[in-house]
């Protein structure tokens, strides 16, 4: 009779002992060495601070307590978008602690997301006419405003990766910005075309500039040469918006140059490398609906709908 051989047991799991601020600053340095962006790592310092100063009391010696509270913090009512981004920061967090042996288990671990809203959302041609009619060119934010919102609307850039564009970035010759990979959200660089009317008025913007700005000053900056914030350029295009009598925000451009862009002929493929996108996961979400209008629009136009009457069956007199 065989004797089946027990497992040995040569070494107990350890936990390391670490307070939460020195475990938020260490995997914060880990991100930044990855190369995550500044955008990221503020969301995740944003995040992890709103859960600590929510339950000050947690520690990690506490794993039961950790988990009740961070049960109980996804448990708060919030849009599927922003619930995703909370469990997102905080379970990498927490696998970051579990690979550092701070934790013995992910309390988040076996979270799914939620299904978000459907969040595209894009300008009609009368719309997109009357924004562009918003900013006075005779200022210098007026020309500035109105040369990003050509920008992003003729190539569908990201607010911070436009605002991060320096003149060095740009080649106007040839109808060419270039997003550097620190700059990118996909940390993958990418040029992107752009029309003669983008390059006319960047061409334009950048003429009135101070000298002594030189290339040290984005492309997009403030009256001191300062950079931009995306907050401070939502604000602008809200409030451009509101004049309008109509609800705009920048990622709108970006939703309709992707839409426009599919519509008269671009390729997906095409539009995943321009768009930046890192998979075609939200390239298909924008041919989808692309798809859809074209059927829509099918059903309105199309000559056989309009000219040939379908004719009622007779079964019975």
């Amino acid at each position: 009779m065989s004797v089946k051989k027990k497992t040995r047991l040569v070494k107990l799991a350890e936990r390391r002992e670490m307070s939460w601020e020195r475990a938020t600053q260490e995997f914060l340095m880990t991100k930044k060495a990855e190369g995550k962006s500044e955008r990221t790592l503020k969301d995740y310092g944003y995040h992890l601070r709103w859960f600590i100063e929510r339950y000050p009391d947690v520690t990690f010696n506490d794993e039961t307590g950790l988990k009740r509270r961070a049960i109980e913090y996804m448990a708060q009512d919030a849009k599927p978008a922003y619930y995703n981004n909370k469990l997102t920061y905080l379970r990498t967090f927490f696998n970051w602690c579990l690979a550092e042996e701070v934790l013995v288990e992910n309390p988040l671990r076996n979270f799914k997301k939620r299904k978000a809203d459907e969040r595209i959302v894009q300008m009609d041609h009368d719309t997109i006419k009357k924004l562009l009619a918003q900013p006075d060119q005779t200022t210098y934010p007026g020309l500035r405003d109105y040369a990003l919102l050509l920008l992003q609307l003729d190539t569908g850039i990201r607010p911070n990766e436009a605002l991060t564009l320096f003149p060095g970035d740009l080649n106007l010759p040839a109808y060419e910005v270039r997003v550097r990979a620190e700059n990118a959200k996909t940390r993958i660089a990418r040029t992107l075309p752009i029309s003669p009317v983008t390059a006319k008025a960047i061409e334009k913007l950048l003429h009135v500039r101070p000298d002594d700005w030189g290339d040290k000053a984005p492309v997009f900056c403030s009256c001191e040469g300062i950079k931009m914030t995306p907050t401070g350029w939502y604000r602008r295009v809200s409030a451009y918006g509101e004049k309008m009598g109509v609800a705009i925000y920048p990622y709108q451009l970006r939703h309709t140059f992707a839409l426009e862009f599919l519509r008269n002929g671009g390729n997906s493929f095409a539009l995943q490398k321009t768009m930046g996108h890192s998979d075609m996961n939200m390239t298909k979400r924008y041919v989808a609906l692309a798809d859809k209008d074209m059927k829509q629009q099918h059903e309105l136009a199309s000559p056989v709908a309009k000219l040939v009457q379908e004719r009622k069956r007779i079964t019975k007199l």
